[in-house]
């Protein structure tokens, strides 16, 4: 009712042609971030020479701070910045001193577009979920309910604001000093290919806490012994530093030759990994989705979330996941129960790998 009331309040109505500077808010998390690379392509295409900024976090800046389509980053120093008044009006303060034409906010938060008008900018494009855009002057009305894949609501908004569709993949190019990086550290440990790199972790981060993406350890390395022993290959086990009993856990139950890199690899680095590897095996988790956009074949393990709203969203992707009702899994979900087994994840990865 509020935000109906707020809706009805605020008015709408803008011209977004041939903005000067313009903010691109998707701030948390890297998977939402790296999916967002998409509108970000797109909105480049439209508006040419238009200087953008991104606005994120600093957890996920990391992840796309390298981007051609970008020509700033401001970094808001936390991840969720919203919450207290004080970050809130810190927030629209510096948005207010980017002296942007228009803002293009991916973020369905009500403070999110509170903050963007009390900065002032003219043109507010932005996701209206159950009247939240209320802030917003070029709002994208959002039905929670249908299943639509988050790219794909982002490219919305950008056709809105573009008069036109647009269309463009999650992409995250990768330079050549990530490259050449990667080739020295497969070299210096004499690898050569095939290789498969898998990360066994994700689901945990400064906005989300769902672990139970996370595929089970044993059947992980299962169905990793059997891709890696069909195609000759090494297996790569990624992980940050929270992730090392876990990264242990799989690789004791792996039979063919494989290695960790723990916390060894920036993302610019693990994107160029992936792109040179026979596969990317990993959850529904932001590095699944770098490696996906940087040109990696990719597989994602998907349990509790919906591959037609959170696959990768790339021309060259297998999504495993075992059609179930959803609604409220996300607190009862069992892998046993509810997921798929390696058995059945291993043919599908092994056609995958075929075509």
């Amino acid at each position: 009712m509020l935000y109906s009331l707020l809706n009805r309040t605020f008015p709408e109505g803008a011209d977004p042609s041939n903005p000067r500077r313009i903010v691109f808010a998707r701030l948390c998390c890297i998977g939402d971030v790296v999916m967002a690379t998409a509108a970000l392509s797109a909105l480049r295409e439209v508006f040419p020479e238009a200087h953008i900024t991104w606005a994120v976090g600093p957890w996920s800046a990391r992840a796309i701070e390298h981007h051609p389509a970008i020509d700033a980053v401001l970094d808001i120093k936390v991840d969720m910045p919203l919450r207290k008044p004080a970050t809130l009006l810190h927030f629209a303060r510096r948005l207010r001193a980017g002296n942007f034409d228009l803002a293009v906010s991916l973020v369905r938060s009500p403070l999110m577009s509170l903050a963007i008008y009390m900065a002032g900018i003219p043109v507010r494009a932005g996701l209206d979920s159950g009247g939240r855009g209320f802030g917003y002057n070029l709002r994208l009305p959002i039905h929670p309910d249908l299943r639509e894949h988050e790219s794909e609501i982002y490219l919305k908004l950008i056709s809105a604001i573009a008069g036109r569709k647009v269309q463009a993949y999650a992409n995250l190019p990768i330079s050549m000093a990530a490259r050449s990086s990667v080739r020295a550290r497969l070299k210096k440990a004499g690898i050569k290919a095939p290789f498969i790199v898998a990360h066994p972790g994700g689901g945990v981060n400064p906005g989300a806490q769902v672990a139970s993406k996370r595929y089970p350890p044993a059947q992980l390395a299962d169905v990793l012994n059997h891709v890696a022993e069909a195609e000759a290959a090494t297996v790569i086990l990624l992980g940050g530093g929270g992730d090392a009993d876990l990264v242990d856990d799989v690789s004791r139950r792996l039979t063919v030759r494989s290695l960790s890199w723990l916390g060894a690899l920036d993302f610019k680095e693990i994107g160029a990994l992936a792109a040179e590897a026979l596969v990317y095996i990993g959850n529904d988790s932001g590095l699944t989705h770098l490696a996906a956009a940087s040109g990696a074949r990719t597989v994602m393990l998907m349990g509790p979330t919906d591959p037609r709203r959170y696959a990768p969203y790339t021309s060259d992707h297998l999504a495993l996941w075992k059609p179930i009702e959803l609604d409220g899994a996300r607190g009862s979900w069992d892998w046993a129960r509810d997921g798929f087994t390696a058995d059945e994840a291993v043919p599908r990865i092994m056609a995958y790998l075929a075509r």
